[in-house]
């Protein structure tokens, strides 16, 4: 099951198993809190664009029983991913398409899904300091995909009154809300997401409608850190349940 320099590691809350490489790709607290604030509703019908090694779709799979699919363009990650799910004994829920979401026109017929997250590459590919391995360089800079493709395959994606969940850096919130109404994709609320009190936001969690109608909520505040350094109750309740 274990590839060279992989390891299992544990979704406490989920009661699953991830596989990850620090090689290749690990996920970070910011697709933790992504599954947390997605809710999942009886009849969705879910896809997840920057799939990265599948744990969106695994953490989701906690809160459904439905199909789960996703989209990643790097061959080792959707191989990582397809394990895991096996592992799992997932694999008959969640799917797992190799493809760049550029393509998704060709593959997927329109309108089809309710929710579509995405956990997309943060920093422009002309920043400095990009992360000088290949697959970091992919997943974490905007090379192989650019914000504004992440929004219009959401656009592509969702049906009408359709919900894109999307977490990125508190830095870029005004592009992600510019390219969301850009798509049609009606900023609808977002989560401010603080390392610990008296910092800036570090993260956001946004949700978006198709075609929804205008008018955003601020939700309270979601600190990861406590005064003393102890993980908050909040971020407790997201990796423990």
């Amino acid at each position: 099951m274990l590839k060279d320099q992989e390891r299992l590691d544990e979704l406490i809350k989920e009661d699953l198993k991830i596989i990850q490489n620090d090689d290749v790709f690990s996920f970070s607290t910011d697709a933790l809190l992504l599954g947390h604030f997605t809710e999942v509703r009886k009849n969705d019908k879910i896809l997840d664009l920057c799939a990265g090694n599948g744990v969106i779709s695994l953490l989701l799979s906690a809160k459904g029983t439905q199909m789960i699919e996703s989209v990643e363009i790097q061959e080792k990650l959707v191989d990582m991913a397809r394990r895991s799910y096996a592992y799992n004994q997932l694999e008959d829920r969640l799917k797992m398409h190799h493809l760049d979401l550029k393509e998704v026109y060709h593959n997927f017929k329109p309108s089809q899904y309710t929710l579509v997250t995405c956990n997309p590459p943060y920093f422009k590919e002309n920043q400095l300091n990009q992360h000088q391995k290949e697959a970091h360089k992919i997943a974490r800079h905007e090379i192989m995909c650019t914000l504004e493709d992440c929004m219009l395959a959401a656009r592509h994606l969702l049906k009408q009154g359709g919900r894109l969940m999307m977490v990125h850096r508190a830095d870029r919130l005004m592009d992600v809300l510019t390219e969301m109404r850009k798509a049609s994709i009606e900023p609808k609320k977002v989560v401010f997401v603080y390392s610990k009190l008296n910092k800036s936001a570090v993260t956001i969690v946004v949700e978006g409608r198709m075609n929804g109608k205008p008018g955003l909520e601020i939700a309270p505040p979601f600190y990861i850190y406590n005064s003393d350094g102890e993980y908050s109750e909040e971020m407790r309740e997201v990796y423990y349940g």
